[in-house]
């Protein structure tokens, strides 16, 4: 399972003589954590593209961006995550192309024409569009500095204009953003730019030229993320999906594309959290036209058009992310990327979307058990985030050792429009908290859960929902929190500036709403929890600091309640070596073995600390 979780990113088409390349980075879990290029040959080749030892990856708002493009001829530009500098890699070693320091960049791009990249720089709270001279040796050009943050730049077909998006705090970019356009001056430099699309509650996600007078924008001016003509002088054009789906996603990572221009055509992902598809548009009017079978139930937001072609990424609940090829004018998808192990398929569990009182969630049930079963809930991250419809081999490890599962796309989730999103609004730690109880109780009253063995699981929000499930409601026997948040004051006040003010929008403004803070921090209240907890947490996390699992657990200990806390070196936010994913995981089920009364003999035993 450690090999094959987690999924190939940032998919590129390229057109050549000899036919379609496709190139992608995938994990490496058992090479230390890195992400690897890969590059997809016309005949079927694939080769590593990125040698050993080097990681295609950046820190930029501490999740990373976009961190590498292909070159013509086969080369490749990248950022290398040990010293956050832009490399050229032509055969034999990469060549650094920015020099040493504190800079970061990501969100990398070729304009056309110019024998540049373009990037977005981050030095400490500092982010501005530059261009970084190919040949190498040149000093790199700033060409606008504008909002606080900046993602997407692009150059117009005639080359004259720059667009890109851009917000300030105390929004996040699902909430307002800010589409721009600029003049580009013979010196490469911006001029004064004009914001034509967004503002405070309209989020432009991504924005691709149409021709030099007009973008096609992702944006959500009527509650869903659509695609929109936009005139560059920011005249509405108009919607050409108006439909109640999302053809974006939250663009936590600088980046995305859930939309390609391809051949006159517009390539989407759309749909939402129950069911992505791939399709393609003709801009001129019509519906969209659904491409790449019936059997994939999520598309990723990377896609990528070239030579008559579709890359993207792929996924069912019977096979991982998959890098796939899809024929424009029809025909079922052929995967590229390398295949992977998975287990028997009778041990994979068959999800069924569902909705109860509105919330919205999907059920993967135990194998072999008759009756209530014990159940887990799982609390994605984000929170602005979703649990899409896909196999999930860490799902499976326990559904395949008799235990439910639910994924709770709880209020505040994308993929169901911003009405659903907004849910959420000052209400973090109260609707979510409400629509996982919601589930686990109307599991209970369908016959599917035992309502004293149910847990609740996640990571980062998602482990601050099971810490604030446990100590704020009666429903939960125990709960796993791995990196969490669980204290939200002193989380703002520590942690890095991408996510400083997500708290405005989630909780309220400080110092205003401090009583909201202090009530629904589990930190304070951290003697009312329903049952023991598990805690997980990477020493190197610059997103939530260990020291949040270590007050919480403290606090645990203080109250005489039961805990368990385990740290990993060389791991950040989120896990990505072997060693540990294996490790969390058997965790993980040696304290379900404890809390549900199950031996579980093929992992290592856990303690528990505090008061029986």
């Amino acid at each position: 399972m450690a090999r094959t979780d987690g999924g190939p990113q940032w998919v590129e088409a390229v057109a050549t003589p000899d036919g379609v390349e496709v190139w992608w980075d995938e994990p490496r879990p058992h090479e230390g954590g890195r992400r690897c290029v890969v590059r997809r040959l016309p005949g079927g080749e694939r080769v590593d593209a990125l040698p050993t030892g080097w990681n295609a990856r950046n820190r930029v708002i501490e999740y990373g961006g976009r961190s590498w493009r292909p070159l013509p001829g086969g080369g490749l530009v990248f950022t290398n995550w040990a010293d956050q500098r832009v490399y050229r890699l032509d055969g034999g070693d990469p060549v650094p192309l920015t020099p040493a320091g504190p800079a970061r960049y990501a969100d990398l791009y070729l304009p056309p024409g110019r024998e540049e990249v373009w990037a977005v720089r981050e030095i400490e709270d500092v982010r501005d569009l530059v261009a970084i001279p190919l040949g190498g040796g040149g000093p790199v050009r700033r060409i606008v500095q504008a909002q606080h943050f900046v993602m997407n730049p692009r150059l117009s077909p005639g080359g004259g204009h720059l667009s890109w998006i851009g917000w300030n705090h105390p929004a996040m970019p699902w909430d307002g953003t800010e589409l721009c356009v600029a003049p580009l001056g013979a010196d490469g430099v911006a001029g004064p730019h004009e914001v034509v699309a967004g503002g405070p509650q309209e989020s432009v996600v991504q924005a691709e030229w149409r021709d030099d007078d007009s973008l096609y924008a992702v944006t959500d001016p009527t509650g869903w993320w659509n695609v929109h003509v936009i005139g560059r002088d920011g005249a509405r054009g108009r919607n050409l999906t108006p439909m109640a789906a999302e053809f974006g996603a939250a663009p936590w990572k600088p980046g995305l594309t859930c939309l390609a221009v391809a051949d006159g055509r517009l390539v989407v992902v759309y749909g939402t959290a129950d069911r992505r598809r791939l399709g393609v548009l003709d801009p001129d009017g019509g519906q969209v036209r659904e491409i790449g079978g019936e059997a994939a139930t999520y598309w990723a937001s990377t896609v990528s058009a070239a030579g008559g072609k579709v890359a993207a990424v792929a996924a069912s609940p019977y096979t991982p992310l998959e890098v796939v090829l899809v024929d424009l004018d029809g025909g079922g998808p052929e995967v590229v990327s390398a295949p992977k192990p998975l287990p028997d398929r009778a041990l994979l569990p068959d999800p069924e979307p569902v909705t109860i009182e509105g919330v919205h969630a999907h059920l993967y049930p135990p194998a072999g058990v008759q009756g209530p079963a014990p159940y887990l809930i799982f609390a994605h991250g984000g929170p602005t985030g979703s649990s899409p419809v896909m196999l999930d081999l860490e799902i499976a490890y326990f559904t395949s050792r008799g235990l439910g599962v639910a994924e709770v796309n709880y209020g505040g989730s994308t993929g169901y429009g911003r009405a659903y999103r907004e849910r959420l609004r000052h209400q973090w730690g109260v609707v979510d908290v409400q629509d996982c109880a919601k589930v686990a109780r109307g599991l209970v009253e369908l016959g599917l859960a035992d309502a004293a063995n149910i847990a609740i699981r996640g990571g980062s929000a998602g482990g601050w929902t099971t810490v604030a499930a446990l100590v704020h409601s009666d429903v939960f026997a125990g709960g796993v929190a791995h990196y969490a948040i669980t204290d939200p004051e002193s989380w703002a006040a520590e942690t890095h500036d991408f996510e400083s003010r997500y708290l405005d929008g989630l909780i309220g403004p400080l110092p205003q709403a401090r009583q909201r803070y202090t009530d629904r921090s589990p930190l304070l209240h951290a003697g009312q929890a329903s049952g023991p907890c598990l805690m997980l947490h990477g020493l190197e996390d610059a997103i939530v600091d260990v020291g949040q699992a270590r007050r919480f657990v403290a606090e645990l200990d203080r109250h005489g309640k039961r805990w368990a806390l385990l740290t990993y070196p060389g791991e950040q936010h989120g896990w990505r070596r072997e060693e540990t994913i294996v490790a969390v995981l058997e965790a993980e089920l040696a304290f379900y073995g404890i809390l549900f009364g199950f031996d579980t003999p093929e992992v290592a035993p856990l303690k528990l600390e505090g008061h029986a």
